[in-house]
């Protein structure tokens, strides 16, 4: 099955077919592999010395994303990693064969220039070219100037194109890199210790998800693509790794929205001697450096509220309880039953499931109604002991856990813990959550456990949900590059 689209096919595709033989018949390489450029087109405007022109010589190599012709010479634009820079290709320098050659030359070609820096009349730093060749024959066009990719899916499928013609799809995703560049850079500064654990896991353990299941056919086992990175990190703490994270690939078998997507990049560190207080001081560190150091600001526009989220403003601390009270308007919730709590949710215009228990009519109450408004920083702090099976219960309020969920822009970003570290008690929480089912639980992690593991503060972040608050960007499809799609030509599952 095809994922491009059947009218991408027609007469220029065949013009240019009919080029590329003409090249190569006339002895052309049109796909050459020799050209070294010294400098990306950023480096290249920043190394011309004002009141210099025509001294700094450079070699660059990019797409042709705009060419003005104006008759004997040429003003173009290519476009490579960092961005856009222009080239000026005279006839009389070039010498007419190559000149001709290059008037021949279509929108998407790929070339290398040779030349020295100058700076135009309007002020645009510009690559005099003394020569230059092509290195790749674009075969089919790029999408129109003014009309871009307008089918949103068609972004997502052809993600390749949409980088090339849209600047603000280009910089988010762009942005996006940085953003995993000073996360990394942050925790090594902290002395973290970087690892890679187990993607096919014999137990799907570490969260309450539906796994993808797979088969090695060399064990003739099934396995499961993971659902979380803890319960392999915290066998790093075992180990006597007291600093410990990994950025990684989650797969979930569940459902696709604005904010789920079933692969997504989790960061998740560990900390021996450290707690969930000591993640809140962590995360608001780490946040607050990453926007200052990639966006150059710690206050970012949340387009969907109207709101600016201020990251180096105050940051709010409110219980769960607290919460769901104020919400509802009962300050007695936590004293009533299904029932009522269930024909409350109803009132706030929510639909429970026959088969939910207590606790997660609640949590429908904060999913829904709470957490979308939390807009500016929130930790929501002693989440329901129900929640959350890996995290230690809290001394003043045994129904609930040492935990918070840090909320942004509407949206849960980072959960952190005080880690269950007493093998005993994690033995009762998993065996309580698998429902009788004692294949799901990881006996090896338990195990391990009862070597002894350190008190650790725990945290994952979700990078995804991360960069759609830091790039304004409406769907998390926004912000990976080759998000899961049905092919072009598939049928719908049923029901679907």
């Amino acid at each position: 099955m095809s994922d491009i689209p059947a009218d991408i096919t027609h007469d220029q595709h065949a013009v240019r077919r009919q080029k590329l033989a003409e090249l190569r018949a006339g002895g052309t390489d049109p796909f050459r592999a020799e050209f070294r450029p010294t400098h990306f087109s950023g480096e290249a405007v920043r190394a011309h010395v004002d009141g210099q022109d025509n001294t700094v010589a450079v070699a660059v190599a990019g797409r042709l994303v705009t060419i003005r012709d104006m008759g004997k010479s040429q003003f173009v634009k290519i476009l490579d990693q960092q961005g856009e820079l222009q080239l000026y290709l005279k006839k009389d320098v070039l010498g007419e064969a190559a000149y001709a050659a290059f008037k021949k030359l279509d929108l998407g070609d790929i070339i290398g220039a040779r030349g020295t820096l100058f700076r135009t009349k309007a002020g645009e730093v510009t690559v005099r070219a003394e020569s230059f060749c092509l290195l790749a024959k674009a075969l089919r066009p790029l999408p129109e100037k003014w009309h871009g990719l307008a089918d949103p899916e068609q972004v997502y499928r052809q993600r390749y194109l949409d980088l090339v013609v849209n600047r603000e799809s280009r910089k988010r995703l762009l942005t996006r890199a940085r953003i995993v560049s000073v996360i990394r850079r942050f925790l090594e500064d902290r002395k973290y210790i970087e690892v890679e654990t187990p993607v096919l896991q014999s137990v799907a353990g570490g969260a309450a998800a539906k796994p993808f299941t797979t088969h090695h056919n060399a064990l003739g086992l099934d396995f499961y693509l993971r659902i979380s990175l803890e319960l392999y990190l915290k066998r790093m703490l075992v180990g006597g790794v007291d600093r410990v994270f990994e950025i990684g690939r989650i797969f979930r078998n569940e459902g696709i929205s604005r904010k789920h997507n079933p692969e997504f990049t989790m960061l998740e560190l560990y900390e021996a001697y450290s707690d969930h207080r000591g993640m809140m001081a962590l995360i608001r560190d780490m946040l607050t450096t990453v926007c200052r150091e990639v966006l150059g600001t710690d206050k970012v526009p949340h387009p969907s509220s109207g709101q600016t989220i201020d990251f180096g403003g105050p940051w709010r601390e409110a219980t769960y309880k607290d919460l769901i009270r104020a919400e509802t308007g009962d300050p007695d919730w936590f004293g009533r039953g299904r029932a009522e709590h269930v024909a409350a949710a109803a009132k706030l215009g929510l639909k429970v499931e026959e088969g939910w228990e207590d606790f997660e009519v609640t949590n429908e109450i904060f999913s829904k109604r709470i957490e979308p408004a939390l807009v500016q920083p929130t930790f929501v702090l002693n989440l329901p002991k129900e929640l959350c099976p890996l995290a230690k219960i809290n001394r003043g309020d045994p129904d609930t856990l040492d935990v918070f969920e840090l909320c942004i822009g509407g949206m849960e970003i980072a959960p952190a813990y005080s880690e269950q570290n007493d093998p005993d008690v994690q033995r009762e929480m998993f065996e309580r959550q698998a429902g009788g089912e004692p294949q799901s639980v990881d006996q090896d992690f338990l195990f391990a456990l009862e070597h002894g593991m350190p008190p650790a503060g725990g945290m994952g972040v979700g990078i995804d949900r991360l960069c759609m608050l830091l790039t304004g960007a409406e769907s998390i499809r926004d912000v990976i590059l080759f998000p899961q799609l049905r092919p072009a030509d598939a049928k719908p599952a049923d029901g679907a």
